[in-house]
């Protein structure tokens, strides 16, 4: 029992510095969501149109979330498999202090569609067009990825 004595000290005081894990789905709040079809220009001789969500994050919970990290999973809303996806670093070792707000983030996916006979708005307006989603993901240190939000991306175009 002595010789376990100064480990089971040394996992004391380890403990005494840990925070509980924060339940992302509650402690990140996602706001002022845009999204929209963004023109990346003309790719191998034809207009390009990626999906494209535009937020920003709050971290709403009582402690900082170091190495935040949000994922964005695009999808055909015909269909059930990944279409493309993002990701960003949102904060690093410095994390994201609790009543912080990170800027304005932008994730594209990089498919999307392309025509060369048709301009980008008559691209939007094609019957065969078909309209996407996007959910984004988060995690920060070495949680696990949690579900925050999700939206229909709108059928607009976007220049910026």
């Amino acid at each position: 029992m002595r010789a376990c004595a100064p480990l089971l000290l040394i996992a004391l005081c380890l403990c005494a510095g840990c925070t509980p894990p924060v339940d992302l789905t509650s402690g990140l709040q996602i706001k002022d969501v845009n999204t929209g079809w963004f023109d990346a220009g003309i790719v191998n001789g034809q207009n390009k149109l990626v999906p494209t969500i535009t937020f920003t994050v709050k971290n709403v919970s009582d402690q900082k979330l170091v190495a935040l990290q949000i994922n964005a999973v695009f999808r055909r809303v015909t269909e059930k498999d990944e279409w493309g996806a993002g990701f960003l670093m949102v904060s690093g070792s410095e994390g994201l202090a609790p009543g912080a707000e990170a800027g304005m983030l932008t994730i594209r996916s990089q498919l999307g569609y392309t025509g060369s006979d048709q301009t980008r708005e008559d691209m939007l307006k094609n019957s065969h067009f078909v309209d996407a989603e996007v959910e984004l993901f988060a995690k920060y240190a070495s949680e696990q990825w949690k579900r925050v939000a999700e939206s229909v991306i709108s059928r607009r175009l976007l220049t910026k």
